[in-house]
Parts: structure tokens; sequence; C-alpha cells
């Protein structure tokens, strides 16, 4: 597996990108719950040559903060590691621009997500944003600050 930056346009990004909006859209209804921001940047998990997981990490508006949005993994593909990595990908992409914490949305109709973000460090936190009075959305955030 091979996990690499894209931007906006490139026709795989683009491919699951539309993917998992139709995702949110099939388990929440209505438009979706998420966007991605201008500034945002793209990993893209690639298994033999094909485009098959995303993730995108967005500025905030705070310099020490960034956000994750739009994980996904084509479902053929899930159960592999493949969002922990592209996740982990995202951290070392996050520490690499100064980023302190990320922090996330996501909802109680993604278990799969929930599990994956505490497994790998991340701990509920206050909503914030659009989220504050979603009583959907569940927020967590994780320090990118390692004490030795």
């Amino acid at each position: 597996m091979l996990i690499e930056e894209r931007v906006m346009g490139d026709g795989e990004l683009d491919e699951l990108l539309a993917a998992a909006f139709r995702e949110l859209v099939a388990r929440y209804g209505g438009e979706g719950r998420s966007t991605v921001h201008e500034g945002a940047r793209f990993l893209v998990a690639c298994v033999d040559g094909r485009g098959i997981g995303c993730g995108a990490l967005q500025p905030t508006g705070d310099p020490t903060v960034g956000e994750l949005k739009r994980m996904y993994v084509e479902p053929a593909f899930r159960g592999r590691g493949i969002a922990s990595a592209v996740l982990a990908g995202l951290e070392e992409l996050a520490s690499g621009v100064g980023y302190r914490t990320i922090r996330l949305a996501t909802g109680e109709r993604q278990p799969e997500a929930i599990a994956l973000y505490e497994r790998c460090g991340y701990r509920l936190s206050e909503p914030y944003g659009k989220y504050i009075n979603d009583q959907l959305a569940r927020c967590y955030q994780k320090s990118l600050i390692f004490q030795s």
C-alpha cells in the first residue's frame, strides 16, 4: 500500500470524496454532514496503483489545531488497516505543519469510525462549530505533543 498526497481535481481523489459524501447521505439523509474547506490537504491510499481510501486535514483558523475530514475507505478494502494508515499519515502531516492538536467530528451512525478514532488515541471533546447542537455528532481530539 502506498499513501500519497493528492490535490482537488485529481480524478481518483474526487471519486473517493464523492463516495464518502454518498455514504454520509445514506447514513444521515439530507445534504450530507460536512464540507472540506480551501487549504485542506488530502492523502490517498493506493493498492495495486489504484486509490481506495482517503482523508483530509484542513486548517481551523487556529494555527495549532487541524481538523480531519472525509476519512473514507472503499467497502471492499475495509478491515485491513488502511484507515489507520491514512490517519497516521494525516497525523504526520499535521505535526509537520505545526499543529499540536487534531480535532474531528463523526457521528453516532458511524460506529466503525468511532472505534477507529478511539483505538488511535482520540478522546471525546466538546462539540465545536456547527456540531454544537447536533445530537448525532460526536467530536474528538488528540494531542500531537508527546512527552518522553
